[in-house]
């Protein structure tokens, strides 16, 4: 491997880290949205009385106090992302001592916009009364935990996060002379990062304002791009998958004014997930704003209909003596798919024995979202379209809100679709797909073997864990240890001393490897195999 090439290596696993670093917060936002969902939803005074609920959900009653809580918690955490995005981030980019990470992110989070704030009054922008000056733009600044600060959104926090992460690795274990030793080692991240952030703080002050030119005209040309635009967004989310890419990709459309801006109930608000969330918190919204759904509801048509279909058009092309051993494994996906939106166990099935079916996939993928933009339907998410997320968002929200009846003629569709051109390409080309196998290249995996890892001997944990370190290499090898929905990910010193068919061997549905970073897919159960794997390196280094 050549200079530039390491180079790239190294550029492309800091970049995959920080998508897998958004994980964290992103995983938070399942249970944000559901007691948003069904707290905003039960105490809506429409739906109260369309139902006659007034004795049961009227003001006063104990569910109404109940199901305030619930929305206005909801709302909390998605009012708070910036700061949620500064610590996670910093947690999930620190190589050791990640709790010393956290609170020096949160620290310099407060520093930062505490810095900016003073800044802002110093110029008038903000009035002795806490009104803002008649020059400032609408949207421009805004309150941040509090803070009257420039609306940075999660960007803000993303900065701060990188940034106190950086600091972290390179001081955790600073020395210093003996008469200020105790404030050495990790004593001394939050000191430097305190200090990083009052200069942090003045520069965003000058710079953000154009940076914010700059978002708002790239979101405006995504927005006037139309139909085309929310294409390339459904194709691209899609494409980025195999790499772990996809939550580098769509988090800004979701979290910043890339995915547009919306003033709701007074207030700006920047993203196409906080405007929807902000719309389902608002008791004066009447329909949903399409122009923030187009980022998000069209994952419903391939993750509920499609996907499942395309398992089922599987399992139909198997050698008949083969579908009941393949039918468990394919069934357990596709009912995955269809209840938790979690799709990574059906495309990988296909994605590396016929990587062309995948690019049809990324297509369908991208039409769906353009049909759901044309026939104005708008259901929200929080993490992946599934039945949950489908019934908490459309059905329960009222048509009125979503037109989430529309969405049922696609999911017919987009299953005869997925169904018959999955049948049809697998048959004509002959494509090895589980159950259909010539040789054994292909292994099938039955329910409980990719339950249970298919360890060589006893299924312990140890086990499984040794194996990894033995497969990536052994302890010297290995960099940094992580994790996200589906796949173990693990940055390596070389890539080339990582051995694939052990791994797969024992457990592994596939390896993706791209410059120092290994991605080993093992489903849903992944986060319990890092936890082990963690425990048995530290046990062992």
């Amino acid at each position: 491997m050549n200079k530039e090439e390491k180079n790239g290596s190294v550029i492309f696993a800091t970049i995959q880290k920080i998508g897998r670093s958004f994980f964290l917060p992103v995983s938070i936002l399942p249970i944000a949205g559901l007691l948003l969902g069904i707290g905003s939803a039960l105490t809506n005074q429409g739906t109260i009385e369309a139902y006659n609920l007034e004795g049961l959900l009227g003001n006063g009653t104990v569910l109404h106090v109940l199901f305030s809580i619930f929305s206005q918690v909801g709302n909390a955490i998605f009012g708070n992302l910036p700061i949620i995005f500064a610590i996670s981030v910093a947690i999930g980019m620190a190589k050791q001592e990640k709790a010393v990470s956290a609170l020096s992110a949160a620290i310099s989070f407060f520093v930062m916009h505490t810095t900016i704030n003073a800044l802002l009054q110093a110029d008038g922008s903000i009035l002795a009364d806490g009104s803002l000056g008649s020059d400032v733009l609408d949207g421009a600044i805004t309150s941040v935990v509090g803070i009257s600060s420039l609306e940075m959104g999660v960007f803000g926090g993303i900065a701060v996060g990188l940034g106190v992460a950086a600091l972290h690795n390179r001081f955790y274990k600073q020395e210093l002379p003996s008469a200020l030793s105790f404030f050495a080692g990790v004593r001394f991240v939050p000191i430097i990062s305190v200090l990083t952030y009052i200069f942090v703080g003045v520069a965003f002050y000058f710079i953000w304002p154009l940076i914010q030119s700059a978002i708002f005209s790239a979101g405006g040309l995504v927005t006037e791009s139309g139909y085309f635009g929310t294409f390339i967004f459904g194709f691209m989310e899609r494409a980025l998958i195999p790499f772990g890419l996809h939550h580098v990709f769509y988090i800004p459309f979701w979290q910043t004014a890339l995915g547009g801006t919306a003033i709701i109930d007074g207030v700006t608000i920047a993203g196409a997930q906080n405007i929807y969330f902000a719309e389902l918190a608002s008791p004066n919204t009447i329909k949903f704003s399409v122009d923030a759904c187009r980022f998000m509801t069209g994952k419903y048509s391939f993750m509920m209909a499609g996907l499942p279909a395309a398992a089922y058009a599987m399992y139909k092309v198997a050698k008949p003596e083969n579908r009941k051993l393949v039918g468990g494994l394919l069934f357990s996906a596709a009912l995955t798919s269809f209840l938790t939106g979690i799709t990574e166990p059906i495309e990988f099935t296909f994605l590396f024995i016929a990587p062309f079916l995948f690019i049809i996939h990324c297509v369908f993928a991208g039409i769906s979202f353009v049909l759901m933009h044309l026939l104005n339907i708008c259901i929200g998410t929080t993490f992946s379209c599934g039945l949950i997320d489908f019934l908490l968002y459309g059905p329960l929200q009222g048509n009125a809100k979503t037109n989430w009846l529309m969405i049922t003629f696609v999911f017919i569709g987009y299953a005869i679709l997925y169904f018959f051109v999955f049948k049809f390409l697998i048959e004509k080309f002959n494509i090895p797909t589980p159950g259909r196998e010539n040789s054994g290249e292909t292994k099938l995996y039955t329910k409980d073997d990719f339950k249970n890892k298919n360890l060589p001997s006893e299924n312990t944990e140890d086990e499984l864990s040794n194996v990894i370190l033995k497969a990536i290499g052994g302890i010297d090898n290995l960099v940094d240890i992580d994790a996200c929905a589906t796949r173990l990910r693990l940055t390596v010193n070389n890539p080339d001393k990582v051995d694939e068919e052990l791994l797969k061997q024992n457990g592994a549905r596939g390896i993706i490897k791209k410059g120092l970073g290994i991605q080993i897919i093992y489903g849903p159960q992944v986060s319990i195999i890092k936890s082990n794997f963690e425990e048995f390196v530290e046990q062992v280094s």
